[in-house]
């Protein structure tokens, strides 16, 4: 079931982003790349959009804390908010077109924020 569930959210990322899926390090499951660098000189490259199965729920990296998401997050569904991350059980919890919506807006957050 929970393969079944990553399954869904891997096909709305990767449709939304126009990228492939792939592994980041052991648990995160992304799509895209993005160089950040923080004002303290920490810099990598990460996902632009991902997600990673945990046991309690799934963890959906979408800046969910950005303030555009808000409305969105609104109509969402069944979900918690944790420190820009947004937990979902399962897609069927949530409006799938939503989430759709939040993933697309998630990718153009990044990108403005971090433009290559």
């Amino acid at each position: 079931k929970v393969r079944q569930d990553c399954d869904i959210i891997v096909d709305i990322m990767e449709r939304v982003s126009g990228e492939k899926a792939k592994m980041w390090g052991t648990a995160i499951v992304g799509c895209g790349t993005y160089h950040y660098k923080y004002e303290s000189g920490r810099e990598g490259v990460m996902c632009i959009t991902g997600f990673s199965p945990r046991k309690p729920e799934i963890a959906l990296y979408v800046s969910a804390g950005a303030e555009e998401q808000a409305p969105l997050l609104a109509k969402l569904g069944k979900h918690k908010m944790g420190k820009g991350c947004l937990y979902i059980k399962k897609p069927t919890d949530v409006d799938i077109n939503v989430l759709e919506e939040i993933v697309a807006n998630g990718i153009r957050i990044i990108r403005a924020k971090y433009p290559d």
